[in-house]
C-alpha cells in the first residue's frame, strides 16, 4: 500500500486546509507544493500547486492520484505537512530516506460534509498564505509569500471583486468559450486576478482582454501573461470609445473608466449583448456642468455637494438606462479603492425584457441632463430598429 495513502486517505476531505510539500533535495526545480480542496463545477477536486522560482503549475486531482501525485513528488522533497482542522500531520525524510512521522490530534474529518463555498467565502478566495507570480510582479505580495503591508487594501479590494464574480459566474453560458473585456484595465491588478480564479482556479474555458491607453502599461501586462503561460488572457493598447476588436462579449469590466469613458464601455456591452455588466464608474464630470434645479438650488449651491450628487444621479440614471436596455440592475456598494470614494458598482444581468421607467425624462428634463449613454443607447436603439426595418 502507498505509504503516503495511509498518511492522507483520513485527511482529504473538504474541510482540509492544505498539504505542503517541502524543502526539496534540488535547488533548481520545484521547491514547494501545495494542495488543496475546491469545487468545480460541484464536485470536489483537489488543486495542487507546485512552485519554481519563477512560476507555479496547477493540477487538479481526484483523491487517488493526490497518493499517486504525492509519492512522485516526495522523491524530490524532504517535508510534508497537512493542516486539518481536526490535527496536524508531519512527516519529515531524512537523507538516508528515513521518515520520521509527527502527530497532532487524528486528521479524520471525513464524516462531516460542509459546505466548501459557504466556507471558503468567509476567507479570502486569494489565499493570502499562497505566493501567487502575478501577486509578486505587481508588488502585492513579496516573493517570500507575504502580502506588502501598504497593498493590503488593493488586495482586500481583489479579494472583493472576486466575490462579485463568483456570484455572477452562474448566469454566463456554459459548454464554449467565455469572452470577457476589461476596459480601463491599467496595471491589471484585477484582470490577472479575474483570470488565476476563473481559468486556473476553476478551471473555466474563459479568454480575457484587457484594454487601456498606456502603451508601456500594457506591454508590461502582456510580458507577464506570457510569462505565466496564460495563453487566453491577452492586453491591448486602445480607447473604449473606438474598440471594435470582438463581436461578442459575455462579460464587460469597467474600473475606474474615468467620465464618460464608463459610458462608452456600457454602451459597448449593451451592443454585445453581453450577459453580464460590472462597472465601478469614476469621476462624473459630465453632469456636474449641466445639472441646474430650481427645486434643488439650495444644495447645489454648495461644490462638493453639487459634485456628490452629480456623480450619485449620474449612476442611478446609468442604471435606468440599462435596465431599459433589457437589464437587471442593481448598485452594491464596492470596496474603497487607493483612498478613492468612488465605491458604486452598476451590477447588470441581461434578462432581455426592457423596463420602461416612467419617471426619468422627467427626472432628466428636472436637471437639465443630457447624458452620453443617454445619447448612445439611443443610437444604438435606433441602429436596431432600422435593422429590424430592412429585415
Amino acid at each position: 500500500m502507498n505509504q503516503w495513502k495511509e498518511i492522507l486517505e483520513y485527511c482529504l476531505n473538504r474541510e482540509l486546509q492544505k498539504i505542503i510539500l517541502s524543502n526539496p533535495r534540488k535547488k533548481d526545480g520545484v521547491r514547494k507544493i501545495e494542495i488543496r480542496p475546491v469545487l468545480i463545477r460541484g464536485r470536489l477536486v483537489f488543486q495542487a500547486s507546485a512552485y519554481t522560482q519563477k512560476q507555479v503549475k496547477h493540477y487538479n486531482l481526484s483523491v487517488d492520484e493526490v497518493y499517486e501525485k504525492t509519492a512522485e513528488w516526495m522523491e524530490d522533497m524532504r517535508q510534508l505537512e497537512v493542516l486539518h482542522p481536526a490535527g496536524r500531520v508531519q512527516a519529515l525524510i531524512s537523507k538516508k530516506g528515513k521518515m520520521t512521522l509527527k502527530r497532532s490530534g487524528m486528521p479524520d474529518c471525513s464524516h462531516k460534509t460542509p459546505d466548501l463555498a459557504h466556507n471558503r467565502r468567509k476567507k479570502y478566495i486569494l489565499d493570502p498564505a499562497v505566493t501567487l507570480p502575478f501577486l509578486v510582479d505587481l508588488g502585492v505580495q513579496t516573493k517570500e509569500g507575504r502580502i506588502v503591508q501598504q497593498r493590503y487594501d488593493k488586495f482586500r479590494q481583489m479579494n472583493r471583486f472576486l466575490e462579485f464574480i463568483e456570484d455572477i459566474v452562474p448566469e454566463l453560458p456554459t459548454g464554449r468559450e467565455i469572452t470577457m473585456i476589461d476596459f480601463g484595465c491599467g496595471k491589471s491588478y484585477l484582470t490577472f486576478a479575474m483570470y488565476y480564479y476563473l481559468h486556473e482556479m476553476k478551471g473555466y474555458d474563459v479568454r480575457i482582454i484587457g484594454l487601456d491607453l498606456k502603451e508601456d502599461v500594457i506591454a508590461n501586462c502582456q510580458k507577464l501573461a506570457q510569462k505565466y503561460g496564460y495563453e487566453k488572457l491577452s492586453f491591448l493598447t486602445g480607447d473604449i470609445a473606438d474598440y471594435e476588436g470582438v463581436d461578442r462579449a459575455d462579460l464587460v469590466v469597467t474600473l475606474h473608466a474615468c467620465d464618460t469613458a464608463t459610458d462608452y464601455a456600457l454602451e459597448r456591452a449593451v451592443r454585445w449583448g453581453a450577459k453580464v455588466i460590472l462597472s465601478v464608474p469614476c469621476c462624473q464630470h459630465e453632469l456636474n456642468a449641466q445639472i441646474k434645479s430650481e427645486l434643488l438650488e439650495p444644495a447645489l449651491k454648495y461644490g462638493l455637494i453639487r459634485e456628490r450628487m452629480s456623480a450619485l444621479f449620474t449612476d442611478a440614471i446609468r442604471a435606468n438606462l440599462l435596465e431599459e436596455a433589457g437589464y437587471r440592475v442593481q448598485l452594491l456598494e464596492f470596496i474603497d479603492m487607493e483612498h478613492t470614494p468612488k465605491n458604486i458598482l452598476i451590477r447588470a444581468v441581461r434578462d432581455g425584457v426592457p423596463q420602461k421607467t416612467d419617471g426619468l425624462p422627467g427626472m432628466l428634463d428636472e436637471l437639465h441632463a443630457d447624458l452620453t449613454l443617454s445619447r448612445l443607447l439611443g443610437s444604438a436603439k435606433a441602429n436596431e430598429d432600422r435593422k429590424e426595418n430592412v429585415l
